[in-house]
């Protein structure tokens, strides 16, 4: 065979397994990386995880497949939601294809308000087991502090429209967390939606530190105090509503928008960004975990791609600015319940 035959040979092997490896690369996009955070018990938690309030049935399983395969490793759920078994087929098919195992998954679910009794805690956890298809949890939360009438209404109003509270202190319950936390059922516990106050009454009355609050934060509601005394307790902040939750039902006409926000976009603009992905990296930035929700496989892939540049200190700052105390979410039918956790300033 001569010099040229061989180099010939050489060349036709080498652009087939440059062609093949092309089509294996680019036949689908390629995950994401995303940076982890130390709890305080050392678990360590993605900072970016795909939220799944109003994911619908029937879209979120996509969702997650979708969302697993762009990198995400940390699913945010909830009983409430009413879409666990959903979500929980989503990630029994990725974990059968071979994509993920079950430790590489961050899972998180909540204890809803009417499951404050002690004796209902772990009941409520296992409900939520059953429905993912798992034997664990790596984080389980208070869902809020508000404790609701127990029985088959979830959401329980009277004849005024206020919630009708249960009488259960939530130090009681978190009491209750502790021990399903102790028998393994969840790699972690924390809290959602308590104040500064409900977190120190629950410090100075318990055996293990809340690792995360998970409250709604966004430029509009930076929560800088809030965080500031999570912080000095070893608490991490988890963003829900990050995007400013266009799509909440009780959205009013007029209200601004947090995404349309055109100084945000100015950012977006000059960084060749999105204003999702500009507001994702701002609070992942401050140390947080932010949980956006989307069932657009579009969306899902931009809210990842987020990790391939860094906010200036003055861009942080800016973004900081934008700050005008705009919480969206404020459980008004909640506001006279003993424990409703948006009286005070944080």
């Amino acid at each position: 065979m001569t010099c040229r035959n061989k180099m010939t040979n050489w060349m036709q092997l080498f652009l087939f397994f440059f062609s093949f490896n092309v089509i294996m690369f680019t036949g689908t996009a390629a995950s994401v990386q995303v940076p982890k955070i130390k709890l305080n018990n050392g678990i360590e938690m993605p900072v970016l995880g795909l939220g799944t309030w109003k994911s619908k049935p029937g879209e979120v399983t996509q969702a997650v497949k979708d969302a697993i395969d762009a990198g995400y490793r940390h699913i945010d759920c909830a009983w409430i939601y009413g879409n666990e078994r959903e979500v929980g087929e989503g990630i029994r098919k990725k974990i059968k294809e071979g994509v993920v195992k079950r430790e590489d998954l961050f899972i998180v679910s909540k204890l809803w308000d009417t499951f404050h009794r002690p004796k209902d805690v772990e009941p409520a956890l296992r409900q939520s087991l059953n429905a993912l298809g798992l034997d664990y949890l790596d984080l389980y939360l208070i869902h809020g502090p508000t404790g609701l009438k127990p029985g088959s209404d979830s959401y329980p109003l009277n004849k005024n429209g206020f919630v009708i509270p249960d009488g259960v202190d939530y130090v009681d319950t978190w009491k209750a967390m502790e021990e399903v936390y102790k028998k393994g059922l969840t790699r972690s516990i924390g809290v959602s939606n308590f104040n500064k106050k409900q977190i120190e009454r629950l410090l100075n009355s318990s055996s293990v530190i809340p690792v995360t609050n998970q409250v709604e934060c966004h430029p509009y509601l930076n929560q800088k105090k809030l965080a500031d005394f999570c912080k000095s307790k070893g608490i991490a902040i988890t963003a829900y509503s990050p995007l400013g939750s266009s799509d909440r039902p009780w959205a009013k006409p007029g209200e601004p928008k947090l995404l349309d926000d055109p100084n945000l976009k100015a950012i977006a603009d000059k960084r060749k960004k999105t204003p999702a992905q500009i507001i994702l990296r701002y609070l992942t930035q401050r140390g947080f975990v932010a949980i956006p929700k989307s069932v657009h496989k579009n969306r899902i892939q931009e809210n990842i791609n987020i990790f391939d540049f860094q906010l200036s200190p003055e861009e942080m700052k800016y973004v900081d600015s934008f700050n005008r105390n705009g919480r969206l979410l404020r459980f008004e039918s909640g506001s006279k319940h003993p424990y409703y956790p948006f009286h005070d300033e944080y």
